[in-house]
This record gives C-alpha cells, sequence and structure tokens, in this order.
C-alpha cells in the first residue's frame, strides 16, 4: 500500500574539446523514497501525514533496500556544485584528444569507486571534469596518468606514449612549481598535486621504470598547501560547530593519502594532531562517503601510525605494549554485532552504498588490529590470534562485491596489511586467488597490481622461514625497499 517511489535523476554533461563538442554524457539515476513528489496525489483514504503511513515508514525503512538515499551535496566541492546542464569546455592540442577521451572514458571510473556508489557518477561530473576544464596543471597530469594506463592496457607505440607521459609531467611539474613561486593559486596546486599522488594509484604495471617524484615529496608540498589554506581548522571548526556539515573535498581526500600514506614510510600522518580532535569530539571528515571506511576507524589507525612512528623512534617495550593493549581496547569498543555484515547488494542488483561502508569498515577494522597486532615484541605469523583474524577477514571480504565492477581495487591497505601475514594454508590466499582471477587483466594494474606481485617475495621469505622453523614474517615495507619500491599502496 505504502511502497517508496521510484525517483529518477537525469543528469546531462556536454564536453567540448577546443570549442567542438565531442560526446554528450547522460546519465540517469534511480532511488527510492518515501517523500512524495510534488504535486503529488496521496494514498486514497489516508491524509498525508497520517499516523498508520508513518508507523509504517518506521517499520519498512530497515527492510526495504531497493537502494538507499543519496545526498548528492555532501562534499565541499573545489570548483562549487555544477548544474546538470553545464557544458564543460576543456582546451587540448589535437594530439592530445585521445589521451584526453581515454583518461574521461577508462581511467575515470577507476578513481573514486565509493564516492560513484554513493552519489551516483557524480565523482566525475562533480570533480574531475570540472578540474579539467578549469585548472590547467590537473588537466597535464591527467593526461599522463591516461598515458600510462593507456601504454598498460592497449598495444600501442610505447615509444610515443613514454613521451606522453614525460611531457604532461614535466608541464604538471613546470606550472606547478611556478604557482608555487608565485604563492597563488593554492586550492589549485593543492587538487593536481593530489591528483599526482593518487591518481597514480589506478594505473600502470608493477614494472614501470620511469622516472618520477616520489609520493611523499608530493605530499610535503601538499601538506604545506592545506596548512596555508587552513582546511584541518576549516574542517574541525565546522564539525564541531553542530552546523550543516559539508567537508571541504580536498582535505578528505588528503586525509586519505595521509594516514594510509604514513604506515607506507613509518610516520605520524602529517595532520595526526587534527584526526585526534575529531576523533574525540565524535566528527567525521567524510572519509566513509569517499572512500568506504568510517572515520572513527580511519583516526585509529592515524594513531596506530603514531605509535608505530615512536617504536621506529625507539620506544620502551613496557611502554610499547601499553598503549597497543590501549588501542586494541578502542578497536574492540567500535565493533559490530552480528549479522551487521551483510550483503551490500539489493534485490534489484543495486549497490547499498550505507552497507557497503560497514562491510567495508569491518575489513579495515580487522586490518587495523592485524597491523596493531604486528607491533606486539614477538610476534609471529603462526599465533592462533592472528590466523583468527584472517580467517574473519576473508569472511568479511565475501560480502565486499569483486570483480571489474567490484571494490577491491578500494581495500589495499587492508588486503596488503592482512595477505603480508598469512601463511600458505590460510584461507586468504585461495579468497585472494579468486579476486584476482575475477578482475581479470585490471588484476595487474594500478596498487592491486603492486601488492600482488609485492605479495609473492613477501610469502616466498616468509615461507623460507617456515621451513627452517622461523614464524618471524618480513615487513611488507622492508620487501618493498629491498625491491625499490616507494609506491603509495592504497
Amino acid at each position: 500500500m505504502f511502497s517508496p517511489y521510484e525517483v529518477d535523476i537525469k543528469t546531462e554533461r556536454q564536453i567540448f574539446v577546443n570549442d567542438i563538442p565531442t560526446r554528450k554524457d547522460s546519465t540517469i539515476s534511480s532511488f527510492s523514497t518515501f517523500q512524495p513528489p510534488t504535486g503529488s496525489c496521496s494514498t486514497p483514504g489516508y491524509p498525508a501525514d497520517s499516523w498508520v503511513q508513518q508507523e509504517y515508514f518506521e517499520t519498512q525503512q530497515e527492510s526495504y533496500f531497493p537502494e538507499e538515499p543519496v545526498n548528492f551535496e555532501f562534499f565541499e566541492l573545489p570548483h562549487g556544485q555544477m548544474t546538470p546542464s553545464h557544458e564543460s569546455h576543456i582546451e587540448v592540442e589535437e594530439c592530445d584528444k585521445p589521451l584526453l577521451n581515454h583518461f574521461i572514458d577508462k581511467v575515470a571510473k577507476l578513481i573514486f569507486p565509493i564516492l560513484d556508489a554513493n552519489q551516483h557518477q557524480s565523482a566525475q561530473t562533480d570533480i574531475i571534469l570540472p578540474a579539467l576544464e578549469m585548472n590547467k596543471c590537473y588537466l597535464h597530469c591527467c593526461l599522463s596518468i591516461a598515458a600510462i594506463h593507456m601504454r598498460s592496457t592497449e598495444v600501442r607505440g610505447t615509444e610515443q606514449l613514454n613521451a606522453d607521459i614525460m611531457r604532461h609531467r614535466y608541464a604538471t611539474i613546470s606550472e606547478l612549481c611556478e604557482a608555487l613561486n608565485r604563492d597563488t593559486d593554492h586550492a589549485q596546486i593543492l587538487e593536481a598535486t593530489l591528483g599526482m599522488i593518487f591518481f597514480q594509484c589506478s594505473v600502470g604495471r608493477p614494472d614501470d621504470s620511469l622516472p618520477d617524484i616520489p609520493w611523499h615529496q608530493h605530499f610535503q608540498a601538499a601538506a604545506s598547501l592545506v596548512e596555508k589554506l587552513e582546511l584541518p581548522s576549516i574542517l574541525t571548526a565546522v564539525a564541531k560547530s553542530g552546523a550543516p556539515h559539508h567537508p571541504p573535498f580536498n582535505m578528505t581526500l588528503t586525509a586519505w593519502i595521509d594516514i594510509l600514506g604514513s604506515t607506507m614510510v613509518g610516520r605520524s600522518p602529517a595532520f595526526a594532531d587534527a584526526y585526534r580532535e575529531l576523533n574525540i569530539a565524535k566528527c567525521s571528515a567524510g572519509l566513509a562517503e569517499l572512500m568506504g571506511c568510517e572515520d572513527h576507524i580511519m583516526f585509529l589507525i592515524s594513531e596506530i601510525a603514531c605509535l608505530e612512528a615512536r617504536k621506529l623512534e625507539g620506544m620502551e617495550e613496557i611502554m610499547l605494549c601499553k598503549y597497543i593493549e590501549i588501542l586494541g581496547n578502542e578497536i574492540s569498543m567500535s565493533e559490530v554485532s552480528p549479522g551487521t555484515v551483510k550483503s551490500a547488494i539489493s534485490a534489484t542488483g543495486a549497490v547499498r552504498p550505507k552497507q557497503l561502508s560497514i562491510n567495508m569498515t569491518c575489513a579495515f577494522r580487522l586490518a587495523a588490529r592485524i597491523y596493531l597486532c604486528t607491533m606486539v615484541p614477538g610476534f609471529n605469523i603462526g599465533q592462533q590470534s592472528i590466523t583468527d583474524l584472517i580467517t574473519s577477514f576473508v569472511e568479511v571480504m565475501d560480502f565486499i562485491p569483486a570483480g571489474v565492477e567490484g571494490f577491491d581495487r578500494a581495500l589495499i591497505w587492508p588486503l596488503l596489511v592482512a595477505g603480508s601475514v598469512s601463511l600458505p594454508t590460510s584461507p586468504f590466499r585461495a579468497m585472494f586467488a579468486e579476486r584476482v582471477k575475477r578482475l581479470g587483466d585490471a588484476a595487474n594494474l594500478g596498487s592491486f597490481g603492486r601488492i600482488r606481485e609485492l605479495f609473492k617475495d613477501i610469502w616466498s621469505i616468509n615461507e623460507a622461514g617456515l621451513v627452517a622453523g622461523d614464524y618471524r614474517s618480513v615487513h611488507w615495507r622492508d620487501v618493498m625497499q629491498q625491491k625499490g619500491w616507494d609506491s603509495l599502496l592504497i
């Protein structure tokens, strides 16, 4: 009697290259709502505000999941909210049109899969296309990323693509340096710098060997820009004010890179104090909406990274164990009740974003606990507690969609942490192999391809130790250093 209304939202966007229309995208997003459309009639026999209708809504809202309500204006966007009829004018040279089209058609959809699931493909229309149009430095960055992806996936002239990669990378760096010297356009520089850091995670093969500036050097510049723009204080002030909360998109992306990237280099996150303040105030930075894992767990990972940095500096074992116990209790307090993790796909085949976030958060929570356990003095991979955690991790992965249209590439860090301490008999190995198979050639690209290659070395070293009765695990960071890798695996 009171089934939800099916609402369709149609978005059209015309893309112009050098003022020539090249394509027109039309997207229709459907979702369900109990709010009647404007001008609709109430159900015969019941007024619009009937208590019967309200009671039905309250009893059905948790059980009916064709799709979940969508918040299309969650973030404060770098270029403001675009109207659906906005026409994008992107100026590129004739020789770069194939790169631009490849980036829009093939690469853009790989970058923010969780945001796209949350907001129905809005990452491209609200974030990427406006930046391509208005930020020349960002455009050069994306064209170099497109060339890297094209070189990895298509049979094309590698020599020409190498030249394209270097040409646009040089143009990006040159424009960044000029803007930094002028000390202007800080927001645009930050946007392009974050693109250079993060987009690389979606493209390229593990054996790519073109010279590049390490991601953490780019991040030092990004962190300086974040400070100049006062984004951490803006985020914390708005979050604690109780006013409508729209986290700055680039601050949220910075936080994601900062927290997980700090584990790559064994240092404390640059903005750990801000995350701690947000965590104490139980405020959001938008991490779940952008990347899938709830803020509280990400903030705990930040604290664990801070503790590891102190451990590497020579912290006393007694104090280390005390902090490990405290953080372990914090993780325990965030545990969800049995049955909370369940299918993230509705009966109609649509992704349920909120359930997907719950499932992904659980995977990150388990990985955070494993990460914390590896810091305990005398840790070894044969401990029953670790094998149980990995088994639980594998069970959670069953509820996260796999394959090319799935979300494995948004789970690089938890996969890395859990997989690096898995035994040959662990269910993780079979689960990972199956998900690699379902990804096809995409399993060789980006950060997923890099951790896949990294696992081969980690498992080989660990298994050689197991044969000799040594259950100590080599740290994945040490193996990366041995391979000469300086990658951001997120």
